[in-house]
């Protein structure tokens, strides 16, 4: 007898406006995500402390809305590449049945888009569609818990960099 197939995931919806510049991709929202209707809402993702250290301003400690206002204001927009996908746990190594959001939309959803960020490996699998784009497309260490190969400051580096060539600081 063969296991039943995980139930088909819906993920969250954009979080893209006229202003953005600089689009961080993820690959699917983790169970905590998912649970919360919030991106990165996993405590121990360093998302929101990296976005914290680089605008100096703690993140963490304002409501959901409030988070992504500060985005918005920052002219950085937050989506992920599946729209849908099967999966048990948070493991991008678990994603199976994926499918793609409509990642061409974001010419139109943000038209001053300079730049797209791969927010870790599984998200740059994707990477052809989003430099189809014509925009400067990077690929920056996932803020995952499970990307424990890089440190705190590591992340932060590369991560301010590539915000900083974008400007949404």
């Amino acid at each position: 007898m063969s296991a039943s197939p995980s139930p088909l995931l819906c993920g969250l919806p954009p979080v893209i406006d006229a202003r953005t510049r600089l689009v961080v991709l993820g690959s699917f929202p983790g169970v905590a995500s998912l649970e919360a209707g919030q991106y990165y809402a996993h405590p121990r993702n360093q998302f929101w402390p990296l976005l914290s250290a680089i605008w100096g301003v703690d993140l963490r400690a304002l409501p959901y809305a409030e988070r992504l206002a500060a985005m918005n204001d920052h002219h950085l927009g937050l989506w992920d590449v599946y729209a849908h996908c099967r999966r048990e746990g948070s493991l991008d190594s678990a994603i199976a049945d994926a499918q793609l959001n409509d990642l061409a939309s974001l010419r139109v959803r943000a038209p001053g888009l300079t730049a797209v960020a791969h927010n870790g490996g599984e998200s740059a699998r994707s990477r052809r569609v989003t430099e189809a784009l014509g925009v400067d497309v990077v690929r920056l260490p996932s803020t995952s818990p499970a990307n424990a190969s890089w440190s705190f400051d590591r992340k932060l580096a590369a991560w301010r960099a590539v915000f900083e060539a974008h400007g949404v600081l």
